[in-house]
Order: structure tokens, then C-alpha cells, then sequence
């Protein structure tokens, strides 16, 4: 058969043949092949998971004894269901009939699952929508409603949202309009690539899955992400220090030192020209140095957290002023590198050395008592779990915490993955800002079991004298640096209100701003996209909720509010400062080294 005579009668398609199913049953033996050996040796050494099941199922069964114990409360729930489904199909009878009726419910502000239009205009799409946002709201509120511990009821919670979102009819190729639809046009094409697919991903994961979640081969490292220009002039086992070129004729005499978080890379502040942050920053007309983290082996499974901040933030500040001559600097924290930036402020104030003269912190927790959904991921039985397998390994793989954040927004990080790649057929867009999500980073053993007992389950970063780092007692009241904090009021991996207590917990001024979007989308958000906005308020109240009901809202980017707040920080205008021309020779190009490290997870 030509294929000429394939295509006869498809609309052109290119149906497939035999070769291509004798690649797929091929593929599909690696895959299976993997997966056996994948199980065979997990059920030797069972190995770390960031889903605890003897947890979950604990925490289950704790709630199934609370709802055997309060017949009562079960039944109101099942009756409320039960009459908003009988609602629910007096609004379907009534639109059958030809009544103009309004939803009985909506799909919530944001949530993308339902925006083809068959899900509205066709009625029994639109019932099925209907029928499941009804049940899946009905039983996420009782389990609210269940008396619990937080803990537990934080666990089944996320778990049950899981379980909710999987069930969603947008995610069956015979419930699904969009899906229906490519199925007829292609002849079923989509399916078959859709299962290709799967394979890929199943043997990229060694026969576990792996969601491809964007186009791996479409950015390249220092090519078309991170080419902001500079040069690495210092590095330690922990960090590569970048200094930038100017772009400006002159520059601010304080340089701004960034230190980024080590999960995941430095990069998300320069993704490409027109999202960086650190270009923009640099076309403001200032000297700006990034640490680059290093992606660590085994062999530095005993860096300490407090290693990180010497080897990291405190030996920037030297080499800094050994390259450029400054010995006063600007510091900028983000996530963990802030929480790490905020620790070091402390140890710097014990030691009376004034060095930095302002911080700015970019979604950067400072009380840790209520950080959400992550909780569900660090009770003491995971971090028994997780300290056992770290001294087995030296670190944690990066794909455990990359899981962790993708439970916290499945629709958006596992489900439409899903849609599109296996039931669509089509492969994952190019999208930097996914490239560098996937580019995840492993953590040392003692670093991270350090950090998860003393900052999250402690909570001792707001304890005076809590922690010792480097012999010396922190206490962030010994703080007068001036500080910009900016926190992200739908940031699901630092909650706004976690930040907010660093407006009291320091002995200087503090400038509070909250961002809209999320923990990336609000902090990455250049002005020339004029999207989301900001609140502001210069009245730090005790209460974050009190100081939100207050504030002043504004339309954009944060980044021009704090453009203005940092220049008062950075001294006159002086001759730019060409990396290389100081005191340090360069080591190589930026980005550098280290951050072109990918590891298998």
C-alpha cells in the first residue's frame, strides 16, 4: 500500500503502520521491562516517597472514626447532597424544555478544565460539569466541616482534592468534548500519539512517570535562558559568584547582591530578556552579583545550612568588595535563599558587622507556625522517613520536591499535562518558565534535615537565640537594616501571611508589599506586561488581614514600587564596573558552571 492510498478518505492524515505499532510494542517492553525493575528493587530497598501512604491511610481512618462517631453530621451532608442534586435536575429539565435557567453552579474563577463551550451550550456536558463541581464541592466542604486535629485534617484534605481532581470528566477521553472531538478529526491519531507519549514519559522515568511538561529541547542554558551578560568571578563548593555587565553609562556606587534559592535554580530571575529580572535590574544602573548554587553529589552531603551562609551570602560579600572595591552592599533574598538571607542579617548584627544597608525579600517566610498544604509533607514520621534515606544517599533527589509542588496544584501541574499529552496527542509547548521547573535541584542531607527540624518544624528563626549559626545565637531583633519585603497573596509554597511577621520581628524599617498571582507568576512579572498589581499599606498593623483590609491597591508590577525604594538605598552615580577589570580574575562566562548541571532524578 502507497501512502498515498493510507491517506485516501482520512483528510489527509497519515495513517499509521505496522513499523510504527511494531516501535510501540517495542517501547512499550522497555517501559514494562523498567517497571519490574523498578518494582523488584524498590521491594528489596524500599525507597523515600514524598506521599507517606501509612500516613495518608492513618489519617483516613482517623476521619472515617470521626464520622462514625457523629451519625448525625453525616447524614445533614448527604441531604444537602442529595437536594442540590435534585436541584440540579430540576435546572436540567427545565433547560430541556426550553426555559432559559441560569446554572445551578458555576466552574470557579480561574479553574480551565471547562472552557470549551460544549461544557455550556451542550446540555449533557453541562449537566455533567454541573454533576461534578456539585459533588466535588459537597464533599471538600465536609471534610472541612469534620472535627480533627489541623494536621490530620490538613492530610486528608490535600488527599481528598487529589482524588476530586482526578475524578474530573475533563480528564476521560469519552467525557471530554475537546478530546471527543480530536478523536473524530484524526481518525483516533490523537489517541495513539497520546499513548506514545505515555511510553516516553513512562521510560523517561524508568517506569515511572515522568510529565513531560514542556519542550526540554527548545532551551538551552546560557543560549536562550540566563544570557544576561557577566562573568563568574568567585566560586566555592557551594556557589559561583556572577557579576553582570553594565548596560548603563553610569551605575549606582552599592552593588545589589541576589541570593536565590537552591531548590531549583537561580535562572527564574532571568529566564529571557524580556521576563528577567536581573536585566531589568542591571538597565536600572546597578552592579548586580547573583550566587549561582551548586547541584550537589554526595560528596557534600555534610554541608550545613550554616555552611550555605558562609560559603554563600557571607563570602559574596567579601569577594564583592575584593572585585569592585565596596564594602557597603544591597542584599536581595528569594524563597529559601531569603529565609537564608535573613538568618545571615542576624549573624551579621551579632557580629556588629553593618556591611549590608538594606534587604529586600521576595516571598520569604519568616514564621513558619502555618505553611500550609507543605505541612501535609513534613509531619515527624515523613522526616524520620526522609533523615533515613538521606544518610543512605547524602541528599535528596530533586524530583521528590518537584512532586510535592505539583500535588499542590495538580490541576494545573499533573492534570492538564494529562489532557493534553496523552489524550490530546500533542506534545508540550516551549515554555521557559516550565523548562526551569523541571530543572530541579538535589539538597544535601544535613543541610535539609537542619533546615526542615529547625526552621519548619520548630519554628525557630522567630525565636530569639533559638539557633546558633557559626557559634553565634540568631535574633532577628537585632536586625536595623532597612527592608522591602514582598510576599504573594495566592503563593501556595509561602503564604503571604507567613512573611508577614518579618514587619515585626525586626528593629528597622520595613516596607510591606503583597503582590496578586501566585509564588512565580507575582514576583516574575515584568511592567511592560501591565498584569496583576499590588497592595500597600505603611501601617504595620499586628495582624496581616487587618493590614490587608487597609491597604492601598495598585494596578501592574511591584518591580517600579521597589525600583523607587532601592535607589534611596544605593548612593550617587558612579563609573560602571566591568567584571573582570577589578580586583578578581573571571573564572568563565556567566551563567556558569554549575547551573548547567542536570542530574538525573
Amino acid at each position: 500500500m502507497t501512502k498515498r492510498d493510507q491517506t485516501q478518505g482520512t483528510g489527509g492524515r497519515t495513517d499509521p503502520s505496522a513499523n510504527d505499532f511494531e516501535a510501540l510494542a517495542e517501547q512499550t517492553q522497555r517501559v514494562v521491562q523498567a517497571f519490574w525493575e523498578r518494582q523488584t528493587k524498590e521491594m528489596a530497598e524500599p525507597g523515600f516517597s514524598i506521599v507517606d501512604v501509612s500516613g495518608v491511610s492513618q489519617a483516613f481512618a482517623d476521619f472515617s472514626r470521626q464520622l462514625i462517631s457523629n451519625p448525625t453530621k453525616f447524614a445533614e451532608a448527604q441531604t444537602r447532597l442529595w437536594q442540590d442534586n435534585v436541584a440540579l435536575l430540576q435546572n436540567l429539565q427545565d433547560r430541556i424544555s426550553g426555559k432559559e435557567v441560569d446554572p445551578f453552579i458555576t466552574v470557579p474563577k480561574g479553574d480551565q478544565r471547562f472552557s470549551d463551550k460544549a461544557w455550556e451550550e451542550d446540555i449533557i456536558y453541562d449537566y455533567v460539569k454541573q454533576a461534578y463541581l456539585v459533588s466535588s464541592q459537597w464533599i471538600q466542604s465536609f471534610v472541612e466541616e469534620i472535627e480533627m486535629d489541623a494536621q490530620t485534617k490538613e492530610k486528608v484534605s490535600l488527599y481528598t482534592r487529589q482524588f476530586v481532581s482526578a475524578m474530573a470528566p475533563s480528564n476521560f477521553a469519552l467525557m471530554n468534548p475537546t478530546v471527543l472531538r480530536e478523536t473524530r478529526e484524526t481518525g483516533g491519531e490523537n489517541l495513539l500519539k497520546g499513548f506514545k507519549n505515555l511510553l516516553t514519559d513512562l521510560e523517561k522515568g524508568k517506569g515511572q512517570l515522568r510529565i513531560s511538561m514542556t519542550d526540554d529541547e527548545a532551551f538551552e542554558i546560557g543560549k536562550n535562558v540566563a544570557v544576561t551578560p557577566g562573568k563568574v568571578i568567585y566560586q566555592t563548593e557551594l556557589m559561583q559568584l556572577i557579576q553582570y555587565a553594565p548596560s548603563t553609562d553610569k551605575v549606582y556606587k552599592r552593588p545589589l547582591l541576589i541570593v536565590p534559592p537552591w531548590i531549583n535554580k537561580f535562572y527564574i530571575l532571568d529566564l529571557q530578556p524580556k521576563n528577567s529580572f536581573i536585566k531589568w535590574v542591571v538597565d536600572q544602573g546597578y552592579t548586580v552579583f547573583v550566587i549561582s548554587w551548586v547541584n550537589p553529589q554526595e560528596s557534600l552531603a555534610d554541608k550545613s545550612f550554616e555552611d550555605y551562609m558562609l560559603e554563600g551570602p557571607v563570602a559574596a560579600l567579601a569577594a564583592i568588595e575584593q572585585a569592585i572595591g565596596e564594602k557597603d552592599i544591597n542584599v536581595l533574598g528569594f524563597c529559601i535563599g531569603g529565609i537564608l538571607t535573613v538568618a545571615t542579617l542576624a549573624y551579621l548584627a551579632a557580629c556588629k558587622d553593618q556591611r549590608v544597608k538594606s534587604a529586600t525579600f521576595l516571598a520569604t517566610m519568616v514564621n513558619l507556625k502555618d505553611v500550609g498544604e507543605v505541612s501535609v509533607f513534613i509531619d515527624e514520621t515523613q522526616l524520620q522517613s526522609l533523615e533515613k534515606h538521606v544518610a543512605s544517599t547524602g541528599y535528596l533527589e530533586g524530583h521528590h520536591m518537584a512532586d510535592m509542588f505539583s500535588l499542590m496544584r495538580e490541576n494545573d501541574l499533573i492534570w492538564s499535562f494529562v489532557v493534553n499529552n496523552y489524550l490530546m496527542g500533542k506534545d508540550p509547548i516551549p515554555f521557559d518558565l516550565l523548562y526551569w521547573n523541571a530543572d530541579s535541584t538535589r539538597l544535601p542531607a544535613a543541610m535539609l534535615v537542619f533546615y526542615l527540624r529547625k526552621f519548619y518544624q520548630q519554628n525557630l528563626l522567630m525565636v530569639p537565640g533559638g539557633m546558633t549559626l557559626a557559634d553565634v545565637p540568631i535574633d532577628l531583633g537585632k536586625i536595623k537594616t532597612p527592608i522591602y519585603s514582598i510576599a504573594t497573596k495566592d503563593d501556595h509554597i509561602a503564604p503571604w501571611p507567613s512573611c508577614y511577621p518579618l514587619t515585626q520581628a525586626t528593629s528597622g524599617p520595613v516596607r510591606f508589599v503583597l503582590g496578586a498571582s501566585g509564588h512565580i507568576a507575582g514576583i516574575v512579572n515584568p511592567p511592560a506586561r501591565k498584569k496583576y498589581g499590588f497592595w500597600v499599606n505603611d501601617t504595620m498593623s499586628t495582624d496581616p488581614e487587618d493590614w490587608l483590609a487597609a491597604a492601598e491597591a495598585h494596578e501592574g508590577s511591584w518591580w517600579p514600587d521597589w525600583k523607587k525604594w532601592i535607589r534611596k538605598q544605593s548612593g550617587a552615580k558612579v563609573a560602571p564596573r566591568v567584571p573582570g577589570e577589578g580586583g578578581l580574575e573571571p573564572v568563565e562566562e556567566a551563567p556558569g558552571s554549575y547551573v548547567k548541571v542536570r542530574m538525573p532524578n
